[in-house]
């Protein structure tokens, strides 16, 4: 898909500065800037490089401002906002058309002279490229000039105090971290200079509203009257780095590839499919694949990376990467869990997680039934029992089977659902005794492990007797006959109660507890309380709990972030549960198809062909939290894959 912003997009700074795009490298590393061409928070960059794939993720090359002269007048090309006393910049009033396709690209109008900007990463490389195309229509020479602000820092970091950087012959270095500039245009050394940048994007979140950024040097092209010429500048990390043009058609090519590599004919499918790229990184510690939960915020998560994996690679046909993600998780299995979040440096992994463990067997059971490698499954059957044993027999966190079969889970401050908030000693959503959603996962492990065990000469029946149990204790436990839906959680407290989306994966597991007439009952519960066209809320909107804005401080967000905020990954499962309660017809396929048609403007909004992490409960208009989020691309994916035979 092509994603288009004209004039009407650019009224002001802050409407110009809305949208953005994201470029990846397949380390961890991005570029990411706003359709003004401007950083309005403060872990966006032109580079931000994987220094140790894919978590420590440097800044190296902040922005870059640009001014062109033509016709005797000077002007920005680039745009941004300060906090100091700088003027704003305002390239955004030149800009006459912003597009997006497999790579960025601006066209400017001034006085006669005619600018294209495109910018591209290589892949598996820290290196990106700035690209200019001029076309000097007017009747005198014009004159380019970019100067490359530097952070040097953890993307996230807003810098409060300036650094010292050395430049010698198109390199610079801090002490810690040396940038390498290629240019065709006259690069020379400049007196430093330091911007102090407005992140109104940050400052809604209640994180640092400004910080600081520096430069020492300055790349200068002149294009004659008459002339169109091709312009480059390419920051890396490596002393030697191609040329920006082919780096920029690398790029286009491994894009178009990949995506036409896919089965999907959807047009959103497909930019669905390209979106799920960019969470496919090589992991250093590891030596194998990984999935980043979101940019620009998150790492890879074990809880994120079982949702996302069965989208993200399997609907996309991206069989050897799933299964180097699996055997990664398979790996570090540690008395029956496996890691939320894995080691950098000489940190242990932390396994303060219930579901991620019983979503690998899934996440197997996924990888199994499109590709029918029964070598696989044999080679993860002694880490599945294991998993299964752990949480009988009881493991970390208070995880434990209890003697009705069901698993409980979470105790003091753990938090180890995906509800997972704990700030200052508060839990804003306190899920300590048997989730909904973990006992369908674990139903749905035992039924797999029943097979498998089949297929592997092995004896299942005592996984299929402890499926019977969790069935009957669950159905006794969790429906609530006269209200039609499913308890949240069996705690003993008010919110056993509590209306939440959680309780659609009993229902769009592939192995399932409830009758017809009930699940049918709880997908038109939660369509009624809980679904908005951008994803489901997480609390209804009746209960006195509920937070319908997310934003402000870590406080206000931590309190809202579960308790009513809308999330678009639950959205996957409540089509997929939609579809199986009407009998998976064509008529409601074209139902759901209609349906999606409201992601468009989702995937137009925040970062360009992207989908996000969440939006508001009362009025999800504006895209918040990580703008490019793979657990709701990857579900949505599952989706199209369910509907597209149809």
């Amino acid at each position: 898909m092509r994603f288009t912003y004209g004039k009407q997009d650019m009224r002001a700074l802050e409407r110009a500065q809305e949208n953005s795009f994201l470029l990846t490298n397949g380390l961890g590393g991005y570029a990411s800037v706003s359709a003004a061409y401007s950083v309005p928070r403060a872990d966006q960059g032109l580079l931000v490089a994987a220094v140790k794939a894919p978590n420590e993720r440097i800044t190296l090359v902040h922005r870059l401002s640009e001014k062109l002269t033509a016709g005797g007048k000077e002007t920005y090309l680039s745009s941004q906002g300060f906090a100091g006393k700088e003027k704003e910049e305002d390239g955004y009033r030149n800009l006459t058309l912003f597009s997006y396709e497999y790579t960025p690209c601006w066209t400017y109008q001034f006085r006669g002279v005619q600018v294209k900007r495109q910018c591209a990463m290589e892949f598996e490389k820290n290196t990106s490229a700035v690209l200019y195309e001029v076309e000097n229509r007017s009747d005198t020479p014009c004159t380019l000039q970019a100067a490359p602000f530097l952070k040097f820092a953890p993307k996230e970091q807003a810098l409060e105090k300036k650094k010292e950087f050395t430049y010698t012959d198109g390199t610079v270095t801090d002490g810690t971290y040396t940038l390498y500039i290629r240019t065709d245009g006259t690069l020379e050394k400049t007196a430093p200079q330091w911007q102090t940048l407005a992140y109104p994007e940050d400052a809604k979140d209640g994180r640092p509203a400004k910080g600081m950024t520096g430069s020492c040097c300055a790349i200068t092209w002149t294009v004659q009257p008459g002339e169109t010429r091709k312009l480059e500048v390419v920051f890396s990390m490596d002393t030697e780095a191609p040329c920006g043009w082919d780096i920029l058609a690398a790029q286009q090519t491994r894009l178009k590839e990949l995506v036409n590599s896919t089965k999907f004919t959807d047009p959103m499918a497909r930019q669905l499919a390209l979106a799920a790229d960019a969470f496919i990184a090589r992991r250093d510690s590891t030596q194998g694949k990984t999935i980043l939960a979101g940019y620009p915020l998150f790492s890879d998560w074990g809880r994120d990376t079982m949702i996302a994996l069965p989208g993200c690679t399997l609907a996309t046909g991206r069989y050897e990467d799933a299964k180097s993600i699996l055997r990664t998780f398979l790996a570090y299995e540690m008395d029956g869990l496996v890691p939320n979040l894995f080691p950098e440096g000489a940190a242990e992994p932390r396994y303060n997680t219930v579901d991620a463990a019983l979503l690998l067997i899934d996440s197997v059971w996924q990888y199994y039934t499109r590709t029918g490698d029964e070598s696989f499954v044999k080679e993860a059957w002694p880490v599945m029992e294991r998993i299964i044993a752990g949480y009988k027999k009881g493991t970390h966190h208070s995880i434990s089977m209890d003697t009705d079969g069901l698993i409980r889970a979470g105790g003091g401050l753990d938090q180890v659902t995906w509800m997972d908030v704990c700030v200052n000693g508060i839990l804003p959503t306190p899920r300590h005794g048997k989730p909904v959603e973990i006992n369908a996962y674990w139903y749905n492990a035992l039924r797999i492990m029943e097979i498998f065990a089949g297929k592997l000469g092995a004896d299942g029946s005592a996984y299929a007797e402890l499926a019977e149990t969790v069935k009957k204790s669950f159905l006794e436990k969790f429906y609530i006959e006269e209200k039609g839906y499913l308890r949240d959680v069996i705690s003993g407290t008010k919110a056993d109660e509590q209306l939440r989306c959680n309780q659609i994966w009993a229902v769009s597991m592939p192995f399932t507890m409830l009758s017809e007439a009930q699940e049918r009952n709880v997908v038109d519960n939660v369509y009624r309380h809980l679904w908005t066209p951008c994803g489901l809320r997480t609390l209804s909107p009746d209960d006195a709990e509920y937070h319908g804005f997310y934003g402000g401080d870590m406080v206000s967000r931590d309190m809202a972030y579960h308790q009513g905020t809308t999330w678009v990954f639950p959205m996957g499962a409540y089509y997929l549960a939609y579809l199986k309660t009407r009998g998976n017809t064509v008529e409601a396929a074209a139902y759901v198809r209609e349906q999606l048609a409201a992601l468009e403007p989702m995937l137009r909004e925040g970062s360009a062909g992207q989908l996000p992490e969440i939006y508001d409960g009362n009025h999800p208009t504006e895209s918040k939290g990580c703008f490019a989020q793979a657990w709701s691309v990857g579900e949505i994916l599952r989706v199209f894959e369910a509907i597209e035979g149809k």
